[in-house]
């Protein structure tokens, strides 16, 4: 070559890896309040529970509640007896349904029959784990919640980590099997997930909380006539898992464990601390408490669940025969609205429910705890400053922690309670969705853009 120089090649374009980092770099001041840092937050968050968890079980002392009463109810079970009306534990007569029955006899083997406490502890860190990684899965999907507010969810919650890995119920297990039946919803994949939801009511009948968010959705994707294979999925798995019950003694079970009439102690209850023991013990201020639960939901399901222009009746007929058609999730064409929109009807289902609940127990905490960020940050006032929010699910979980609970921390909760419910209703409707998608007669979706 003239000149006997060596011409250099030109450097090539930066790595998509280098160009991420430098990326996150230069808006390190920003990481912790830009959704789109979602998983980089909730990754080092998960890893970081590992340790906390077993610092947990190492460091706090183990207190006893239910977990020996749930090994002799099982117990029961595996001595032979299947009369549901003659299985009990040290702290009453079995109440769950037959998920529960076995998925405690699993682990009364796995514990040495209920004796090896320690190795308890470590399998519900597991679930807490698992439960986490699908929580922030949900958010990390919908991308509704600014990355900070996950520090609260993990690190400031003590009850939290105490329903897990210090008390051991059954509450952690019917929520973590929900947690995966929402994802399921997101993918698109709704008959699986109506299979794995109907698990986790198996387990414990709080689930069904979410049931009219969930009936909602289903009408809305599907209509009518496909939404009952759906529900019937959901109520076979229910007569399977609880067959040798049923075919012992039917009316027992469905008594036991489905007692929606259940009269709870108001020494134990969080939300209703305020009211006299009588009117607490009231049937009449239970039937006034459904009622607004089911006004509520019907309120909701009219005004803010459906789009503008889609009458109720709409839901029952097939989707694409509807004026406003519905914009099925498929994996051409995700629809971050529509996921989002799927999560807000169904934790909104299940706060409804809360909110007028006859009696909240400690443990009933995590049926909801891992949903408040997301109902906050969904919420219509947009002069609700983070700071208020975040003061609001800190005086929530100040209620929570306050034992025995008192009128101002009961108080204190229904007013919480009440500014998230305001909020949501003040949420915009849902909006059309753009129809982006080419439906066929199969009910099948083609993407356009193929």
């Amino acid at each position: 070559m003239a000149g006997g120089g060596v011409k250099k090649k030109s450097p090539g374009p930066p790595s998509r890896l280098w160009g991420r980092l430098h990326t996150l770099w230069q808006e390190k001041h920003l990481v912790l309040f830009k959704a789109e840092y979602t998983l980089l937050v909730v990754s080092v968050l998960w890893f970081l529970e590992i340790g906390i968890n077993i610092w947990v079980i190492h460091k706090v002392a183990y207190t006893e509640i239910d977990w020996k009463a749930y090994m002799d109810e099982v117990e029961g079970v595996i001595n032979g007896t299947y009369d549901y009306t003659q299985l009990k534990g040290d702290t009453g007569p079995l109440v769950y349904p037959a998920g529960f029955v076995y998925v405690f006899t699993a682990l009364y083997y796995i514990t040495s029959h209920g004796v090896n406490i320690r190795l308890g502890q470590y399998i519900f860190a597991v679930f807490y784990l698992i439960t986490l990684l699908l929580v922030f899965r949900i958010y990390h999907r919908t991308k509704k919640v600014p990355p900070y507010v996950f520090f609260f969810v993990c690190c400031a919650s003590y009850r939290i980590h105490s329903i897990f890995v210090l008390r051991l119920f059954n509450d952690p297990v019917a929520m973590m099997l929900l947690f995966g039946a929402v994802n399921l919803f997101l993918d698109g994949r709704w008959t699986l997930g109506c299979g794995l939801y109907s698990l986790a009511v198996s387990v414990k009948m709080n689930v069904l909380l979410f049931a009219p968010g969930l009936l909602f959705l289903l009408l809305s994707e599907f209509g009518f006539v496909r939404t009952i294979p759906k529900l019937s999925l959901c109520a076979g798995i229910q007569l399977l898992l609880g067959l040798p019950f049923l075919m012992e003694n039917p009316i027992g079970y469905m008594s036991r464990a489905f007692d929606l009439g259940r009269q709870f102690m108001f020494k134990w209850t969080v939300n209703w601390r305020f009211l006299p023991e009588w009117l607490f013990l009231s049937r009449y201020f239970h039937l006034l408490l459904l009622a607004a639960h089911l006004l509520t939901l019907l309120l909701f399901a009219l005004r803010r669940w459906k789009r503008p222009g889609e009458g109720i009746l709409e839901l029952l007929k097939e989707p694409r025969k509807r004026k406003v058609p519905a914009q099925k999730i498929t994996p051409f064409m995700p629809d971050l609205n529509r996921k989002s929109q799927i999560v807000l009807i169904l934790f909104t289902s299940n706060f409804i429910g809360m909110c007028f609940s006859r009696s909240l127990h400690y443990q009933f905490y995590v049926w909801y705890f891992h949903t408040l960020p997301y109902l906050l940050w969904s919420g219509g006032v947009k002069k609700l400053a983070h700071l208020l929010r975040v003061l609001i699910l800190g005086l929530i979980e100040l209620s929570w922690n306050t034992y025995p609970s008192t009128n101002y921390s009961s108080a204190a909760l229904h007013v919480c309670h009440l500014i998230i419910l305001l909020c949501l209703w003040l949420a915009p409707a849902p909006a059309p969705d753009p129809a982006p998608a080419e439906a066929h007669g199969d009910g099948s979706v083609k993407d356009k853009r193929q």
